[in-house]
């Protein structure tokens, strides 16, 4: 069984390496971000269009069959 302060070391040393692994990640600057954003809004309208139309296709044609 591990004693109690193995793990306050085991706990220590797992968010010392998470800070080290954040500190490799290479942040989008905020031009990057907003055109990011952007670009995920409009995907995303889009393919709610698409489904949407889809969706009203499929009812007008059940509504023809019965």
């Amino acid at each position: 069984m591990v004693k109690s302060s193995e793990k306050e070391v085991v706990k220590e040393s797992y968010f010392k390496q998470v800070k080290g692994e954040l500190k490799k990640v290479k942040w989008p600057t905020k031009k990057e971000l907003i055109k990011y954003t952007i670009s995920t809004l409009v995907f995303v309208i889009f393919f709610a269009l698409f489904f949407y139309g889809i969706e009203t296709l499929f009812a007008f044609v059940k509504g023809l069959i019965g």
